[in-house]
């Protein structure tokens, strides 16, 4: 089986590596991805080089990713020991999640927010990783609203979270103020599903992972420009999508994460999540035919690496369609799901 890179290589053969030592955390949040018209992708893979002191939640942070995102992408590296000089995959590289490309959309599958904003004629994107609930505790799937917006927010832990930490022997406090000890940070936004929050948070490292009480998390510097183009009202859609299926140009992509913990689907085995994956396909193609690398659709399906793959390609006029592509094969690697997770 090869490696990422090996996989990265054949695949893109474009891959930029980065100079990750001038790469400042403002400069990635500042990026904003045009999104091309009758594309349902953004953004581009890269790779970086590890320093001896790295770990992949450090990297995650300067590059604007959280911890799933390169644990997925990046299956043979130990993620807080890469390596001096290890070659790091950046998985930058998006298939929008299906819905409404307005205001906010956040897919919980892939920990990541999409905020879609027009601008002069043309739709532009910011996207960022985000921390989501945990099993016990999920993150409400639905169409939400921005009801209200508080700079230094004071956290009043409701009764349920306080009892969970008694239980524990952490004693909490009915009111938080702002200040470092405030797991809200600095800006919150209140959605229209009670309780539920965007928020900032005092413990970033943890940005990127499924272990919210429910609440949206964010990176401080994510928040704090968000927060700042944000109005109340704007629409929150939350969605739990993981697999997807986009077209850039004549190109079909599928990109796949692994299901969350506590999804009622996640133990129910290969097969099932590849009718899912079939049914998507069917969505996807229903108004624009497409040939399709099935065996390398499986190999996607099982890597679930996190990252988009072109599978297919769209049928001319006049041309049979078959369930092959014409493109050569590529072995994917495999990851270890039971490798150990951050908890706290």
């Amino acid at each position: 089986m090869i490696s990422v890179q090996e996989f990265l290589r054949g695949l893109r053969g474009g891959i930029a590596l980065l100079a990750l030592a001038v790469m400042a955390v403002s400069a990635a949040r500042a990026e904003t991805l045009l999104l091309v018209p009758g594309s349902d992708l953004i953004g581009a893979l890269a790779t970086v080089r590890a320093a001896h002191e790295d770990t992949l939640t450090d990297i995650a942070r300067r590059t604007g990713l959280g911890y799933e995102d390169m644990r997925q992408a990046n299956p043979g590296v130990d993620p807080w020991l890469p390596g001096d000089g290890a070659e790091i995959l950046l998985p930058t590289h998006y298939v929008l999640p299906a819905g409404k490309r307005q205001g906010l959309l956040v897919n919980i599958a892939e920990y990541r927010l999409y905020y879609f904003q027009p601008s002069g004629g043309r739709m532009m994107v910011n996207t960022f990783p985000v921390s989501i609930g945990r099993m016990d505790w999920s993150t409400p799937i639905g169409t939400h609203k921005v009801v209200a917006k508080q700079n230094k927010p004071t956290w009043y832990p409701p009764a349920s979270i306080r009892a969970e930490h008694a239980a524990d022997g952490d004693i909490l406090p009915r009111a938080v103020p702002p200040g470092p000890k405030n797991p809200l940070g600095e800006h919150a936004m209140r959605l229209s599903a009670a309780g539920y929050l965007i928020h900032g948070t005092n413990r970033p490292v943890g940005i990127g992972m499924q272990v919210t009480h429910g609440c949206i998390r964010m990176y401080p510097e994510d928040i704090e420009w968000l927060f700042g183009q944000i109005p109340v009202g704007v629409q929150v859609q939350i969605v739990n999508q993981p697999y997807k299926f986009g077209w850039a140009g004549d190109s079909l992509y599928l990109e796949v994460h692994p299901r969350l913990d506590g999804d009622p689907r996640a133990g129910s085995g290969e097969g099932q999540g590849m009718s899912d994956i079939t049914a998507l396909y069917v969505r996807a193609t229903a108004d624009r035919p497409a040939t399709v690398d099935w065996s390398l659709v499986e190999e996607v399906h099982r890597a679930a690496l996190g990252i988009p793959v072109k599978v297919g390609s769209a049928v001319r006029t006049g041309e049979a369609i078959t369930m092959a592509d014409p493109s050569p094969e590529v072995a994917l690697p495999v990851p270890d799901r039971g490798a150990a997770k951050y908890t706290r």
